[in-house]
């Protein structure tokens, strides 16, 4: 069988998606059209690349987490210089490790710009702050940045994707204005983008099939706030989650994988091998739950 897949944002919990697409594989479900937020975004580039799930699985096996984190060499001498680069570069982290590897397994599979990708066969979610907008990419790129979609890197539209605020600096855009756009995580906006290729008007080509990422605790109650720490996380994960939730709450639910995550940080980058496979058992259990009783 042939379907589309929107795969959800989580940082390091994306792992996963590995045992999620090795499920697929077994059931014989293959993924046409994707798209994704922040690390979704990822394991979508990779999946429009026509990597196996075993490629997949070979390449974040190997990835070392710990190496994507490039603070400035500026930190390594002067470690409070890092509070510096985060009030004037908005981040601590460049983010170019991650960029530089994007790049490296795309090209494998011959892919650098959206060119090189069959149209509509992937879509990247980011949120601009600077025009206060979420941004699908390729979509809105000419119409939002006059930009050629056809120009444009999958890699860096990837990257921006997962621009996780505060931990990587923000990418800049040049558009149609003479001030650059600060883009970030996608997840800000829609950490779940599974309304991304609805076409009221036309009946869907294929079934569509969503895999969210949740924290098991997440629905039990309201969350304890007590000092600004507190505030603001809650403040990030409610902007990360009410536009979804809303959606998915008046549409039925029938289509979408729940891969339940807990006691696993988004930006964990000294995740443990026996972590690892803990998330990807994780998404295979969720997945074949989900496929005994998918009706198609």
């Amino acid at each position: 069988m042939i379907i589309d897949g929107v795969f959800s944002g989580g940082g390091v919990k994306a792992f996963a998606y590995v045992g999620v697409l090795e499920t697929f594989k077994e059931h014989h479900i293959e993924l046409e059209r994707v798209a994704g937020t922040s690390a979704g975004a990822i394991i979508a580039a990779m999946i429009a690349a026509k990597y196996s799930s075993e490629e997949i699985k070979e390449l974040v096996s190997e990835l070392d987490l710990s190496a994507l984190a490039d603070p400035p060499l500026l930190t390594k001498f002067f470690p409070l210089s890092k509070w510096l680069f985060l009030y004037f570069q908005l981040g601590i982290n460049k983010g170019d490790k991650l960029e530089e590897w994007l790049i490296e397994i795309l090209e494998r599979k011959h892919i650098k710009t959206f060119s090189d990708i069959k149209e509509g066969y992937l879509k990247v979610v980011v949120s601009d702050l600077s025009l206060g907008k979420l941004v699908v990419i390729p979509d809105d790129l000419e119409r939002v940045y006059g930009i050629k979609p056809e120009y444009f890197p999958v890699s860096k539209a990837v990257r921006m994707s997962a621009g996780f605020p505060y931990f990587f600096m923000p990418k800049k855009v040049p558009g149609r204005y003479k001030q650059k756009s600060i883009v970030v995580d996608g997840g800000l906006l829609s950490n779940f983008p599974l309304w991304i290729f609805d076409q009221p008007s036309f009946k869907p080509l294929r079934p569509l099939i969503g895999v969210k990422l949740t924290e098991i605790t997440q629905e039990i109650g309201p969350r304890r706030i007590d000092n600004a720490i507190d505030m603001f996380q809650a403040l990030f994960s409610t902007m990360k989650q009410a536009h979804d939730s809303r959606y998915i709450s008046t549409n039925d639910k029938k289509n979408i994988i729940f891969v339940p995550i807990e006691g696993t940080a988004t930006m964990n980058f000294s995740l443990s091998e026996e972590a690892r496979d803990r998330l990807i058992l994780s998404g295979k259990d969720s997945t074949e739950k989900f496929l005994k009783k998918w009706q198609g």
